[in-house]
């Protein structure tokens, strides 16, 4: 009796954080943050001078907090369906993210030595490059999963 109240009260601490979503209005939210934060990155590259990798790290963490609010704001419609359909969108990043953490180095590294002609250096990815690729692909297969339920 006892165990069975605490796997209910598990269950329910569980659900809680799978159903965490914001307001729908942080979709919005995170749209204009994220186009404000390319904007400015653009003009860092190209018109600012000197040291400013400090800048470059700064929008380079405000376009992921973009992308994840608009990844965890709610819906106008709200049901089953699209939970599950937002679960389907996770596990898909989460598979390609893994599989483009591990592949795209590699790729990289021989794309450079065919062009360059030089002996390149292996690379690894950083943390920015591999979560915006996640955040992206779950944005894109979540749009697309609903389009075609």
């Amino acid at each position: 009796m006892n165990t069975e109240k605490i796997i209910n009260c598990e269950r329910n601490r569980l659900e809680k954080i799978t159903n965490f979503r914001l307001p729908q209005y942080f979709y919005k939210v995170g749209i204009v943050l994220g186009a404000i934060t390319l904007i400015m990155m653009f003009v860092r590259a190209f018109t600012m001078d000197g040291n400013t990798e400090w800048l470059k790290h700064l929008l380079q963490k405000t376009l992921l907090v973009a992308l994840l609010l608009m990844s965890i704001a709610r819906d106008k419609e709200e049901d089953e369906l699209t939970v599950k359909l937002r679960m389907q969108s996770y596990a898909w990043a989460f598979i390609t993210g893994v599989v483009y953490a591990l592949v795209m180095p590699y790729v990289e590294f021989g794309v450079s030595n065919v062009v360059n002609n030089g002996g390149e250096v292996y690379k690894d990815l950083g943390d920015f490059q591999i979560l915006m690729f996640m955040l992206m692909i779950q944005l894109m297969s979540y749009h697309i999963l609903k389009r075609y339920r």
